[in-house]
Protein backbone atom coordinates (compact mmCIF):
# COMPACT_ATOMS: atom_id res chain seq x y z
CA UNK A 1 0.00 0.00 0.00
CA UNK A 2 1.58 3.25 -0.92
CA UNK A 3 0.35 6.58 -1.05
CA UNK A 4 1.11 9.27 -3.54
CA UNK A 5 1.12 12.89 -3.35
CA UNK A 6 2.51 15.04 -6.00
CA UNK A 7 3.27 18.82 -5.51
CA UNK A 8 2.25 21.13 -8.22
CA UNK A 9 3.90 24.25 -8.65
CA UNK A 10 5.61 24.01 -5.73
CA UNK A 11 2.99 24.22 -3.11
CA UNK A 12 4.73 21.66 -0.63
CA UNK A 13 2.20 23.18 2.24
CA UNK A 14 -0.77 22.04 0.28
CA UNK A 15 0.79 18.57 -0.73
CA UNK A 16 1.80 17.90 2.91
CA UNK A 17 -1.79 18.83 3.94
CA UNK A 18 -3.10 16.10 1.38
CA UNK A 19 -0.54 13.78 3.08
CA UNK A 20 -2.02 13.69 5.97
CA UNK A 21 -5.50 13.73 5.32
CA UNK A 22 -4.95 10.28 3.38
CA UNK A 23 -3.03 9.65 6.08
CA UNK A 24 -5.85 9.97 8.55
CA UNK A 25 -8.27 8.47 6.30
CA UNK A 26 -5.96 5.12 6.14
CA UNK A 27 -5.63 4.58 9.32
CA UNK A 28 -2.40 4.56 8.98
CA UNK A 29 -1.27 6.99 12.03
CA UNK A 30 -3.60 5.19 14.56
CA UNK A 31 -1.90 2.08 13.50
CA UNK A 32 1.70 2.53 13.90
CA UNK A 33 0.44 4.26 17.86
CA UNK A 34 -0.84 1.04 18.36
CA UNK A 35 1.54 -1.23 16.79
CA UNK A 36 4.32 0.97 19.31
CA UNK A 37 3.39 -1.33 22.05
CA UNK A 38 2.63 -4.64 22.51
CA UNK A 39 -0.78 -5.59 23.19
CA UNK A 40 -2.15 -8.73 24.94
CA UNK A 41 -4.60 -10.81 22.84
CA UNK A 42 -7.67 -10.53 25.38
CA UNK A 43 -6.69 -6.42 25.63
CA UNK A 44 -6.81 -6.65 21.14
CA UNK A 45 -10.52 -8.68 22.17
CA UNK A 46 -11.90 -6.44 24.01
CA UNK A 47 -10.30 -3.28 22.24
CA UNK A 48 -12.25 -4.86 18.91
CA UNK A 49 -15.08 -5.54 20.67
CA UNK A 50 -15.71 -1.77 22.06
CA UNK A 51 -15.11 -0.62 18.48
CA UNK A 52 -17.87 -2.65 17.35
CA UNK A 53 -20.12 -1.71 19.90
CA UNK A 54 -19.18 2.35 18.97
CA UNK A 55 -19.27 2.12 15.15
CA UNK A 56 -22.65 0.16 15.33
CA UNK A 57 -24.08 2.76 17.92
CA UNK A 58 -23.00 5.57 15.86
CA UNK A 59 -24.64 3.86 12.51
CA UNK A 60 -28.32 3.36 14.61
CA UNK A 61 -27.84 7.21 15.70
CA UNK A 62 -27.07 8.32 12.34
CA UNK A 63 -30.08 6.43 11.12
CA UNK A 64 -32.62 7.94 13.76
CA UNK A 65 -31.10 11.19 12.94
CA UNK A 66 -32.65 10.48 9.44
CA UNK A 67 -36.24 9.38 10.52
Amino acid sequence: MTLEVKVRNNNVEKAIRQLKKKVMKEGILKEVKMRQYFEKPTLKRQRKAKEGLKRINKLKRQQEKFL
